[in-house]
């Protein structure tokens, strides 16, 4: 994308000034971009009541939705003050998903920003929530804004999983150490690399380890721990991250990440999400997984489908 980076915040339809307002004022102004708030609303209450006196609940709506807007200007009027070029933008809207797709496709973003919403397990078991969806579909980078205690990151890390036979998930990991490079020196902040490795999610036969027995000798253990070191350490070379801020950890990722974000006091971490055929394929991603556990902000980077 040439020109001014432009990025998205996704403000609440319930005018709260959340941290994501000045997350997402910080990353513009340290990287120089175009910062769009828009707020879809849309409000039950009002959209019902509309049978019972439709041009009376009209008026009511439009006026929601102008109060909405004067009270984004007004959120808008310090960040210009600091040199952010804002725009704001409210629209009446039951399903805001299309909409937010459809301004990506006619107004291009480097980056799309929300606060996290945190519905009820139960809610998330009956419901796919939205942020679940813009997980799975958005096309753009996503920052998901949780637990937000310093407006401009000083901490990130970045996950990666380098061991794969397949060459094209190489490409996928530098980007995600591109974007998280990219984002620690707009900040000027600390970057370290976590690779949580799983032996037990690794297929033997897969690399020629398979002998009949569902369980690993120790050196083919070894020579597995000597293979994914390599791939990691070539990969952090590759892409010019210091030994010292390579973390290979043994364990299952989520627990992982989870645990290391919140012993290392981290604003943000940084994840890839894979793009496959069928909507089944995304079901179970890492990313997903700890989208709702992580105690620290959560940085999606988007690649393609590998299995085209």
């Amino acid at each position: 994308m040439s020109g001014q980076p432009r990025f998205m915040l996704v403000a609440s339809p319930l005018m709260e000034h959340s941290p994501a307002f000045d997350r997402a004022a910080m990353l513009a102004k340290a990287e120089g971009a175009a910062l769009h708030i828009v707020a879809f609303d849309y409000l039950e209450g009002l959209a019902t009541a509309s049978l019972v006196n439709e041009k009376a609940m009209e008026q009511m709506r439009l006026g929601y939705v102008e109060r909405h807007r004067q009270w984004l200007e007004e959120q808008a009027h310090p960040l210009r003050k600091i040199g952010v070029n804002v725009t704001t933008e409210v629209a009446w809207v039951e399903h805001p998903l299309e909409e937010i797709l459809i301004h990506l496709k006619e107004q291009p973003m480097d980056v799309l920003i929300k606060a996290l919403d945190h519905p009820s397990r139960l809610s998330r078991l009956v419901f796919t929530p939205l942020d679940v969806h813009l997980l799975r579909e958005c096309p753009v980078p996503l920052h998901f804004v949780s637990h937000a205690t310093r407006a401009l990151p000083r901490k990130i890390v970045a996950a990666i999983d380098p061991f794969h036979r397949d060459d094209q998930y190489n490409s996928f990991n530098d980007r995600i150490l591109h974007e998280a490079s990219k984002l620690a020196s707009a900040c000027n902040a600390e970057l370290d690399v976590v690779y949580a490795y799983d032996l037990s999610s690794i297929s033997a036969d897969e690399f020629n380890f398979y002998n009949g027995s569902a369980l690993f000798s120790s050196d083919q253990v070894k020579t597995l721990f000597d293979l994914q070191e390599n791939a990691f350490n070539e990969l952090a070379a590759r892409n010019g991250i210091a030994p010292e801020q390579r973390h290979m950890i043994m364990g299952n990722p989520t627990k992982v990440l989870t645990h290391y974000t919140e012993t290392h006091d981290v604003d943000v971490i940084v994840m890839g999400r894979i793009g496959h055929r069928g909507m089944g394929r995304l079901i179970g991603s890492t990313v997903e997984h700890v989208l709702y556990k992580m105690p620290c902000s959560v940085w999606v980077v988007y690649t393609e489908s590998l299995d085209e």
